[in-house]
């Protein structure tokens, strides 16, 4: 049981991993509150699922821009100064949130703004924990630690938008992002308890020069970049989010609560692919395990599209969030072991860029494709067209089936 169960061993082995795990576990929660609450908010403002879309495309453009110059920055500086200072900033715009709903100010034009300043502050802050990480852990024990990651985003995915969806019903808007603004202390105490983490090497000044040595550093790296091209496969063509009220009200006659249960349901499959995550340390072919995911997460997005009954529905969600998880596992592994540490930050910024902002424009790409045919076509056409688009990757660059963790090569 041992060898398919989850591997702990990162958290036995080092108390400022366990410290800033914890405090991720309890902040997500109340982010993930918030991420159902605005998109429920911005719904109910408009009844439409293209603006529900366009709140991810308000964050993509400050995703990109302070992902890159965020992991610049944080080669440059004590990482655990930057990681505070970013997540204080998110700590006031979760005021903000709770204080918009408080007052009735009934703004999407303000909803898109605090998304988007939240995003930059998240592109910052979300490469620097990922850099300090390899810091305090072995290479080995990098993709135990990576599925906990997953493991805490994913119970936040789970709960967050259950409690909040019931928090919006009993206490309106303002209950859940109140609820955020009182769990984001946790993260804020993981990282004040963190020690210094100034970078290895010579620090680089952070700046255009510097995030451009990354991008060249990035050229080079044939592996890196292929699985960066499957993530966006999957996070751009067959991301369901923006359709999930549309979905719930059109397609299962539900509400809120329904919009709850479509948001956590990738997160309880991905929870349970977690439970049963002790086989991943011992895989070495990483890149192959990466396009197998990626396949399986396209083609249950896709049959989500085929059904109209909610429990079928919620397991094949359920489905793709397992799949998403082992493919995040190996993929930040992958970056983490191949990239040497004055350059980590940098290339962790790309990652952000990929990962977070990869759902953002899959929010308005999925939103507007469901908007001009309809919602479960567009889960259809996305599952297929992330299916297609990793073969071609895969097959265009073969180097990167062939991957061995065993001999990490960018």
């Amino acid at each position: 049981m041992r060898s398919v169960l989850t591997d702990i061993r990162p958290l036995q082995h080092s108390r400022d991993f366990r410290r800033l795990w914890l405090g991720s576990v309890v902040s997500q929660l109340g982010q993930q509150m918030t991420v159902v609450a605005v998109s429920i908010q911005v719904y109910a403002l408009t009844s439409s699922s293209f603006s529900v879309g366009l709140v991810g495309l308000c964050a993509l453009v400050p995703l990109v821009v302070f992902g890159l110059y965020g992991g610049a920055i944080a080669d440059s500086m004590d990482r655990r100064r930057l990681a505070l200072a970013s997540s204080a900033g998110l700590w006031v715009l979760s005021i903000v949130l709770m204080l918009q709903a408080l007052l009735s100010v009934r703004s999407v034009g303000l909803l898109y703004v605090v998304v988007g300043m939240q995003a930059a502050c998240f592109a910052v802050n979300n490469p620097t924990r990922s850099a300090i990480i390899p810091r305090l852990l072995p290479t080995e024990m990098l993709p135990a630690a990576n599925a906990l990651n997953m493991a805490s985003f994913n119970l936040g995915i789970t709960v967050g938008p259950l409690v909040g969806a019931l928090l919006i019903q009993g206490g309106g808007f303002a209950a859940a992002y109140g609820a955020d603004v009182l769990t984001f202390t946790a993260a804020l105490y993981a990282l004040f308890r963190l020690p210094p983490v100034p970078p290895q090497g010579v620090p680089r000044r952070a700046g255009l020069s510097s995030v451009l040595e990354g991008l060249r550093f990035l050229r080079q790296a044939p592996n890196l970049r292929t699985s960066f091209v499957a993530d966006m496969c999957a996070m751009v063509l067959a991301n369901p989010r923006a359709v999930f009220p549309a979905l719930a009200v059109l397609v299962y006659g539900g509400a809120a609560g329904t919009v709850g249960m479509l948001q956590a349901a990738p997160a309880v499959g991905a929870l349970c692919a977690f439970a049963l995550s002790g086989w991943v340390g011992r895989v070495r072919m990483h890149g192959l395990a990466i396009v197998l995911a990626v396949m399986a997460y396209g083609a249950a997005v896709g049959t989500v599209g085929l059904t109209d009954l909610l429990w079928v529905g919620l397991l094949f969600l359920a489905l793709s969030g397992a799949a998403d998880m082992v493919s995040s596992a190996f993929r930040s592994t992958m970056l983490q072991s191949a990239v040497p540490d004055e350059l980590r930050g940098r290339l962790q910024g790309v990652f952000t860029v990929v990962v977070a902002g990869g759902p953002r424009l899959g929010d308005f790409v999925v939103g507007s494709l469901a908007a001009a045919t309809t919602e479960q076509l567009a889960l259809l056409l996305g599952g297929a067209a992330c299916v297609v688009g990793v073969l071609v990757a895969a097959l265009t660059q073969r180097g990167f089936v062939r991957y061995d963790a065993a001999d990490p090569r960018p």
